[in-house]
């Protein structure tokens, strides 16, 4: 897989959640998901694209308002696995959420996904 088809995939998809109209929320991610998508959120497992349109619909209704969605990362593509980092910023440009996300490209589209909400949380001694 190469990065300009993993990227087109992950930014399709973050455009959903920036989508003008709530009838294109599904058609963008149609265009980025597979039928089959398995997607891993902050509510646990879901699957397809309608299930995870209802989780992009349900954080545009968020009770800070409406916000906009961006990538803050490049996307890291290691083989057929993706990664990347995103927030979630108010109309007044304060951030809501922020994370990582970890895809699975399939003929260049999302077939899995695993959101990380928040940052990972710093060692407070040595590791072991």
């Amino acid at each position: 897989m190469n990065t300009d088809e993993a990227q087109a995939a992950v930014d399709m998809f973050l455009s959903a959640f920036n989508a003008p109209e709530e009838v294109s929320v599904i058609e963008r991610l149609s265009r980025a998901l597979t039928p089959e998508v398995v997607f891993w959120g902050p509510l646990g497992r879901s699957g397809g694209v309608e299930a995870v349109g209802r989780f992009v619909l349900d954080l545009r209704r968020h009770t800070a308002g409406e916000g906009r969605m961006a990538r803050r990362s490049e996307v890291d593509v290691p083989g057929e696995w993706a990664r990347y980092q995103w927030l979630y910023s108010t109309p007044d440009d304060r951030t809501t959420l922020s994370g990582t996300d970890v895809v699975h490209i399939d003929r260049g589209r999302i077939d899995q996904m695993i959101v990380f909400a928040g940052d990972v949380p710093s060692l407070q001694g040595p590791a072991a």
